[in-house]
């Protein structure tokens, strides 16, 4: 059964409907930081799962509106940046980026090591490293062609696919509880002050004050931005510089934010506004939860026992890295704490999963503007042109 563009979407509303009504009535899911269009979306997908092996119908879904939403919420992003935060948060930025490039390379250690161990083609350890992980669905479906015919792996796509659906799950339900140990063991707190840049807290959501002209505005300003995201991604392809659009969408909204409201200072502009974050939320909520509704969890059991081992040896040393290392070059703060645990999400997952578990944190428990500034930077740009490198490195040397 395929389901049209209309279709698909009105079934990610249900979907993100039954996530944000099962996060308001089981506390658990809330105390741990389980964001909600992951909590629907998994619910979604394990029904569809039923419906696969009871009847053998398998749901398609049309995902053109998915890549605009993703598009949407980095605008948001972008345009709720502000450069002095950024540059007061650079030394996080740099070592979150060393930390991306170091966690490529431990992810495929972790991966081949335990191949080898285990007996296994050391091309399944490479595709369950950084290619299905830190990469994901994308990375999995461009390197896996290449990592079958250099090592040697006949079923490449399907072991990538799986442990990138693992990857997405483990991501998206590990990173909040991470953040919550980390905010209770140490005792840490928000700073006063900062609203959220992506949704609202849970007891705000019922006194937000919005209007027709707030929104409006919102989107006009993101319609804009990506429209001029647009033309620098043609001006920089042209050059031979290919990014993805939400990226350039993301950097077109940080200038926009940083220089339009000093050159026109009365113009009402939307950076901090409710309706920019509640914009970022539903984008942000309806791409995930899109995104999840449509994992074919049956593949998770096909897994082989190798891959399997693999991909819980990936877990434990994420963990370990996250909550022990990371959070301490951090300055073990409660900005630290959450962007350990967004990163967590992206390194296991995917950068809108890194953001979502960032905004069940801060719904719970206050802002941390500057996360959300630095963790997409790092997963929309520099990890992907890590992965790249490290990921041809180990095939060269594994192809010997």
């Amino acid at each position: 059964m395929e389901l049209d563009q209309r279709q698909t979407l009105i079934l990610a509303i249900l979907v993100l409907f039954l996530g944000r009504w099962l996060n308001r009535h089981v506390a658990t899911l809330r105390e741990w930081n389980i964001p909600e269009p992951v909590t629907g979306g998994l619910v979604a997908s394990c029904l569809f799962g039923v419906l696969y092996f009871a009847f053998k119908l398998q749901i398609a879904f049309t995902m053109d509106t998915r890549d605009m939403l993703l598009m949407v919420f980095f605008t948001t992003i972008g345009l709720s940046a502000n450069v002095r935060m950024l540059t007061a948060g650079g030394w996080m930025l740099v070592i979150l980026t060393v930390v991306a490039a170091a966690n490529n390379v431990m992810q495929n250690l972790v991966g081949v090591g335990v191949a080898a161990l285990l007996g296994a083609s050391p091309g399944v350890g490479l595709l369950a490293g950084s290619a299905a992980l830190a990469g994901g669905h994308g990375t999995v479906i461009a390197w896996a062609p290449t990592i079958a015919a250099a090592l040697g792996v006949p079923n490449a796509m399907e072991i990538g696919t799986a442990a990138a659906t693992f990857g997405l799950i483990a991501g998206g339900v590990l990173g909040g509880p991470l953040a919550r140990y980390l905010i209770t063991r140490n005792r840490l707190a928000p700073a006063a002050g900062p609203s959220l840049m992506v949704g609202s807290t849970y007891s705000e959501e019922s006194r937000l004050k919005l209007d027709a002209t707030g929104v409006l505005n919102a989107i006009l300003v993101i319609a804009i931005a990506i429209g001029l995201g647009g033309r620098l991604n043609e001006l920089l392809a042209g050059w031979g510089l290919k990014l993805p659009q939400f990226v350039t969408a993301l950097f077109a909204g940080i200038v926009l934010s940083n220089t339009v409201p000093h050159v026109l200072p009365k113009l009402h502009w939307p950076t901090g506004s409710p309706s920019l974050a509640l914009v970022a939320d539903v984008a942000l909520g309806l791409f995930l939860a899109m995104s999840l509704m449509s994992l074919q969890l049956w593949t998770l059991l096909e897994m082989a026992g190798p891959l399997l081992a693999i991909l819980v040896a990936q877990i434990a040393a994420c963990w370990l890295l996250m909550g022990w290392l990371v959070f301490r070059l951090l300055g073990r703060s409660y900005d630290a704490a959450v962007m350990s645990s967004g990163f967590l999400g992206l390194a296991l997952g995917a950068t809108p999963t890194a953001i979502a578990t960032m905004t069940a944190v801060t719904k719970v428990h206050g802002a941390s503007p500057r996360s959300f500034i630095v963790v997409p930077l790092v997963g929309a740009f520099f990890v992907d042109i890590a992965n790249s490198v490290t990921l041809q490195a180990f095939l060269t040397f594994l192809a010997r």
